[in-house]
């Protein structure tokens, strides 16, 4: 029998007892492989450097950023919208979306804006049509996918 433990006026003494089988889990001496331990760490390593990655693309810097600069409302159905847009690549096109948002949150207008490619630093202004009184106007987000509908058509010269 293993160490019990017993009290005696206010003394505690050590008995050679041995303990319940079962009782108390396992032994110390069944620890978990070294080839396992390892194994764990490798994995979890791997899933910290894969989460990282991932985070770094898909929050690392924006090839495309934009700064709405003001916006007015013009009435209870316009807000006008003034932003900006700087580009890693200023000789592409881009499209933005620009909304507007309602007292209680609500998006009640939305509109894509082309940007043509350019130099200098992009500033655009846009109106945007809501379906209630608008409070606010926001750019949403820009991208270098233009759809056909948005972009220029080429006039013919002569």
């Amino acid at each position: 029998m293993g160490p019990t433990i017993l009290a005696r006026g206010g003394r505690s003494e050590v008995s050679d007892q041995a303990l319940p089988p079962g009782r108390y889990g396992k032994d110390r001496d069944s620890r978990m492989p070294r080839w396992a331990q390892v194994s764990l760490l490798v994995f979890f390593l791997s899933l910290g450097v894969a989460a990282t990655v991932i985070g770094f693309l898909n929050l690392g810097t924006q090839p495309i950023s934009t700064e709405r600069t003001a916006f007015l409302v013009l009435d209870d159905a316009h807000v006008k919208i003034d932003f900006q847009v700087i580009r890693d690549e200023p000789d592409r096109a881009a499209a933005c979306v620009v909304r507007a948002r309602s007292a209680d949150g609500d998006e009640v207008g939305r509109k894509e804006v082309f940007v043509p490619p350019s130099r200098d630093l992009s500033l655009r202004t846009t109106v945007i049509r809501t379906s209630k009184r608008p409070v606010t106007g926001e750019v949403f987000g820009c991208s270098y996918q233009v759809p056909e509908y948005l972009a220029p058509t080429p006039r013919p010269s002569g």
